[in-house]
């Protein structure tokens, strides 16, 4: 089959690799119908996040068709249309029992890689990294899930592929960045970024409850999009780059309740503060451009909540002091999936929830090195480029 992989640092291509096969009598194939890309994938493209190696299929956010099932998968059958979050969670474990199944503890292969550097590992993620599980990603043409009755969602009748598609990742990371904010009557959430997981915290701000959602980025038809699709308030800190005054202003002096960060460690700014992290980041002193997650910790009103949702990996002057003389609570987590996919699809079933917009452009498989690029350089409004095998 073709897929999409990783070759080396900013080296993509589309390459002919061994069908998939059932391994374990949990797992099934799927067929895959589409597949996005994702901005934590230009992590490991740019060299970020280390542990890939030459062949790896990438690619974790995607939907597709069962092909064939293991004899012991019980919840779906040849034929059924699904969506998979990207983490791979087993379902028994303690952590899947609490609902924190990206922290599951039976999924990754790799542990032994992960836990000098996070002191216990985390769940397998498809597509990312071999620390991550080392599991062929999405932007193929067929690909293996394991715990398929833990990570398969069927599809409800009279939904698109375009509206279910980025229920995989990009929505539920979102919709647990904003739950995590704890949203009473009357707030103000404040969400850094209008990608695809911005654009779905803001949406899922509102959702659960926020009285304004105040969107900060620096390209003027992703604002728009946030204004037109979600009904965002928004700053262009590229055109007022005193976003932290505005933000005062706008919030009556007293700040945002909740600042959301769905930008990570390649964060654009402005000013001195940005040309020490990207000097620090080419380098590779540090892995982290922090602008803008240093910005919402200074945001956000004294006793509020900072949710994390960028990925990251080692910062240089983080604000652990402002952290806890303003009292804040810090939420993050890769995203649990398995937990809010229900919920989500009852969204999308109801109307209340349709992402489709996100996907701005199309491209087939054989064009993803090209569509990477103009992902990662976000050109001609590019928010996110579907691939359909």
């Amino acid at each position: 089959m073709r897929a999409l992989c990783w070759e080396g640092v900013n080296d993509l291509r589309v390459q002919t690799v061994p069908d998939p096969e059932i391994v374990n009598p949990h797992d099934v194939i799927l067929r895959i119908t589409m597949s996005t890309t994702c901005g934590s994938d230009l992590h490991f493209i740019d060299g970020y996040v280390p542990s890939m190696l030459p062949g790896d299929v990438i690619g974790h956010e995607f939907m597709g068709v069962v092909e064939d099932a293991g004899s012991e998968v019980k919840k779906v059958k040849k034929g059924d249309r699904v969506v998979v979050p990207s983490f791979v969670a087993c379902g028994d474990c303690w952590y899947c029992q609490h609902d924190l199944y990206s922290l599951c503890d039976n999924t990754n292969p790799n542990a032994e890689v992960q836990a000098p550097l996070l002191g216990y590992p985390t769940g397998a993620c498809f597509g990312y990294t071999h620390a991550f599980g080392g599991y062929a990603g999405s932007h193929a043409q067929y690909m293996r899930v394991p715990h398929a009755d833990v990570g398969c969602f069927q599809v409800p009748e009279g939904l698109r592929d375009e509206q279910v598609l980025f229920l995989s990742d990009a929505a539920p990371t979102g919709y647990m960045g904003a739950d995590f904010c704890d949203i009473q009557p009357g707030d103000i959430v404040a969400v850094w970024g209008c990608g695809g997981v911005g654009l779905m915290a803001q949406q899922s701000a509102l959702l659960l409850g926020a009285e304004r959602v105040i969107a900060i980025d620096r390209f003027p038809e992703r604002l728009k999009m946030a204004r037109d699709h979600i009904g965002s308030e928004t700053i262009n800190y590229a055109e007022t780059p005193d976003v932290l005054a505005i933000l005062h202003e706008m919030t009556g002096g007293r700040g945002p309740d909740a600042c959301i960060d769905a930008v990570g460690m390649e964060a654009h700014g402005t000013g001195p503060g940005y040309l020490y992290d990207k000097a620090m980041q080419t380098l590779r002193l540090v892995t982290d451009r922090g602008q803008a997650l240093r910005q919402a910790i200074m945001a956000v009103r004294k006793g509020g909540t900072l949710s994390v949702l960028g990925v990251y990996g080692v910062m240089d002057k983080f604000p652990i002091g402002v952290i806890m003389n303003k009292g804040l609570t810090v939420r993050s987590a890769q995203q649990h999936g398995q937990h809010y996919l229900p919920r989500l699809l009852e969204h999308a079933v109801k109307g209340e929830l349709d992402p489709s917009y996100l996907a701005t452009h199309r491209f087939s498989l054989e064009d993803g090195p090209r569509a990477y690029q103009m992902f990662k350089n976000k050109e001609d409004g590019l928010v996110r480029a579907v691939f359909t095998p």
